[in-house]
This record gives C-alpha cells, structure tokens and sequence, in this order.
C-alpha cells in the first residue's frame, strides 16, 4: 500500500462523502420527478431503536420508456402526535389485516399461543435445534426452521402455522422425549384448528406477496384477485370444516368492506380496464359506460392539454389582416370591425372527439394479452398506437396495491439505525436511507 495515501476519516464520510453522494443523488431523483406528469406514493410510520419517531414518503410513476420505477423521497423526524390532523395517510394496508378476522377466536388465541411458546423453546436452545434437524432427517422432513410470527411482518402467523404443521412429526418427537416440553406437544385438537386456519389463510398468502411487490404492476391486480377470492379462493366447500368456513367468511367480508367505497371500486374499474390484460373482463356490464365516458373524459382533457401547451410553446403566425397596424401609418378602424370576431373552426372539436371515440374502440377490439405478460412493455409497444390512452396507462397504472413499499423503508432503516449506530441524527438518517433505496 501506498505510504502516501491518508485514509479518510470518520469525519471525512460524515461531513463531505455522504452529504456530496446525497447531494448527486438527489440531483438525479429531482431529474426525474420534474419529467414526471403522474405519481402515486405511500407514507407510513416507524419508531427507531431509541424510540424515535419516523414518517417515510415513496413516490411511484412510470417513465417515458415504460418503466414502472419507485423512489424514497424521505425519512423525516416526526416527533408530533400521530393524530389525523398531523398525519396525512396516503394508503391504507388492507391486505396486512386479513389474518384480523381471526383475532377473537378462543380457540384459535389459545392454539397461536401454544406454537409461539413451542417455537421459543427450539429458537433459544441450541439442543432442541440439533434433536429437531437429526428428527428431520429420520423423518425425510425438509431441514427449515421454524417461523417466529411478528405483527409487523404481514402474514407471519399463516408462516408460522403452515411450518409447525410441516414439521408436526419431528416437533412431537423431539418434545415427547422430554418432560419439560410433554406439555407442548399439539393434541388433536390442536392440529384441527391449526389445519382450519392454514386452509383458509393459506392462500391468502400468495395474493398478499403478489399485490405487495413494487417492480411490476400491481393496482390493476386488485379487481381480478377481489372476484377470484369471492369465487374460488374463499368459497365454502364441502371439505371446509366450520371453522375454516367462519374464517373464510369473515375474511371475505373483512376485505370487501375496505374495498366497497364507491370512489376506490372506480379507481380499481379504471386501472383493469387500462391494463391490456383484463380490460372490461372484471368490470360489471352496468359499469362499463360510466368508465368508457370516463376515460374518454380524461383522453380529452390530455389532449387538449397538450394541444394548448403545443400552441403556447409554437404560436401560430398572424395573417396579414390580423397583424398589428405600422406605428408610421396608423389606419382608422372600421365600423365592422368592432364585430369582427375570429374564426374556430368547428370542426376542431368534433374531429378531437373522433378520434379519440376510435382509439377507445380500437384498444377494446384489440385482443386482451396473456396474464403473465408485462402490461408497461404491451404499452412501450403499442404508444403510438394509443397515444392518449397510454398517457393515462401511466398515470393510473404506477399505483402500488399496498403500502409494502413504504414498509421496506423500515426495513432499511432498521439496518442502518442499529444499536452500535443509535446517536445517528435525524439528518442523518434521512441521508442514509434515501441512499440506501435510491443508489
């Protein structure tokens, strides 16, 4: 190593390194915003280690390529009351609240209870550890760990069930072969209501992580998985036992209850119909005039947007009678000309309102795409084709589903807010974790 080179000290990255890599990438962010038309964000709350309080901001938008993008703007010191006049909620969760309907179940708070004490007992013995991976091995189990549940971790107690019931037989021989955990074991009963709850919230689950992630499009999902649950995933069956079946039915009411607000219905009408892969397939036959006039509505206020911007950025040039009179010979006004009034063509208008009507058309004649298939690539593609309703594709589809992304935030500040790390100022911690999820 060079004997010349000085390392930079802790004061160096303080006050010079980190405050100029801000600075460059909060440049760029500024960028890329100030070419953005559309946004959508999420915001949430989060206490530190040292009990300091934090409100995050995401914002969320398409670009001019097509790419559904998300950016942290902020990690801001909240030191106010969490009131509704000092908080502005952008999103609320729904999804996280699924396993609500369960809460005030007896027997379901009893048999939780019991998986929380067996899981302590082999996540803080290093014994009970090795006599459960040897179990696994006799019993050809998968070699996992168990899941500790976490409130703040969407879904953990459907994880935390589904692997205690995974591992049901190396559990109860591992805990059978000593007195102090005989007591642990599950009885019958036990493994019904565990099973119940598994059957019902387990593939809740799978829509939970789907609608939560934030590099694909979500929001138009919404309308789609609400009538797939109200069809299929949570039907009773015949197989359901009662419990499962009351599950199913509270979470069912639960989810359409948070959905049922008439202005979130149209948004979720609007965001499917946009999306080339569902259009009007989702939305009820009553409503689909109220949302085609809607959308027509708003390809026109883009529209003549853009033209009135187009004629302010290029004017058009004045004819010889309508340029101004030559300050060297000034001409007398004609009565007539008090009554003269410029000439709009009429059928501007009409002409707008044709066009438009034909690109509506033309994208709902247009086959629906494949499920699977990207719907910003089908609109990268198809641009020129739709130019309007692609202008509203990428207002309405950067949408998140959830407040996940806001949530991740927290994640990232509790990596670098840690307890060797807890004098951080709030500054600073803002800094950190814009560049944490931006760099």
């Amino acid at each position: 190593m060079d004997k010349r080179y000085v390392l930079p000290s802790r004061t160096y990255f303080n006050q010079v390194a980190i405050p100029q890599l801000y600075a460059e990438c909060k440049a760029k962010v500024v960028n890329e915003l100030e070419n953005t038309e559309f946004y959508a964000s999420t915001t949430d709350l989060w206490s530190s280690r040292t009990t300091e309080p934090y409100m995050s901001l995401t914002v969320h938008f398409v670009n001019a390529n097509f790419e559904l993008c998300s950016r942290c703007l902020q990690t801001a010191y909240f030191p106010s009351d969490h009131t509704r006049e000092n908080i502005a909620m952008g999103l609320k969760e729904c999804l996280a609240n699924w396993e609500n309907a369960v809460k005030d179940e007896q027997r379901i708070k009893r048999t939780t209870g019991l998986c929380k004490q067996l899981v302590a007992v082999f996540t803080h013995s290093w014994k009970k550890k090795a006599a459960l991976k040897k179990a696994q091995q006799d019993l050809n189990l998968p070699q996992q760990s168990l899941v500790t549940e976490c409130p703040t971790r969407w879904g953990s107690r459907q994880k935390m069930i589904g692997r205690v019931l995974e591992q049901s037989k190396a559990l109860c021989q591992v805990l059978s072969e000593d007195r102090k955990t005989l007591h642990l074991v599950p009885t019958w009963q036990d493994t019904d209501v565990l099973e119940s709850v598994n059957n019902a919230l387990g593939p809740l689950q799978e829509f939970t992580d789907a609608l939560s992630g934030e590099d694909y499009v979500s929001v138009s999902y919404l309308k789609p998985v609400l009538h797939l649950l109200r069809t299929a995933t949570l039907a009773e069956t015949d197989q359901d036992t009662n419990l499962t079946k009351e599950i199913k039915s509270r979470a069912l009411y639960y989810i359409e209850e948070k959905y049922s607000d008439p202005v979130t219905q149209e948004l979720l009408d609007i965001t499917s119909f946009l999306d080339p892969r569902f259009k009007k397939s989702y939305i009820s036959e009553e409503n689909v005039p109220y949302i085609k006039d809607r959308v027509k509505m708003e390809m026109e206020q883009v529209a003549q947007k853009e033209q009135r911007a187009c004629v302010t950025t290029h004017p058009m040039p004045l004819s010889a009678e309508e340029e101004p009179p030559s300050t060297s010979t000034k001409r007398k006004r004609s009565l007539g000309s008090f009554f003269k009034t410029k000439a709009v063509p009429a059928s501007s208008t009409v002409q707008l309102e044709d066009t438009i009507k034909a690109e509506l058309d033309n994208y709902l004649i247009t086959p629906t795409i494949d499920g699977e298939q990207d719907p910003l690539a089908w609109w990268r593609v198809h641009n020129v084709n739709f130019p309007w309703l692609s202008k509203l594709a990428r207002k309405y589809l950067c949408i998140p589903a959830t407040s996940a992304p806001s949530e991740r935030l927290f994640s990232a500040s509790g990596n670098i807010v840690t307890c060797q790390r807890a004098s951080l100022k709030p500054a600073k911690v803002d800094m950190l974790v814009f560049l944490a999820k931006n760099l």
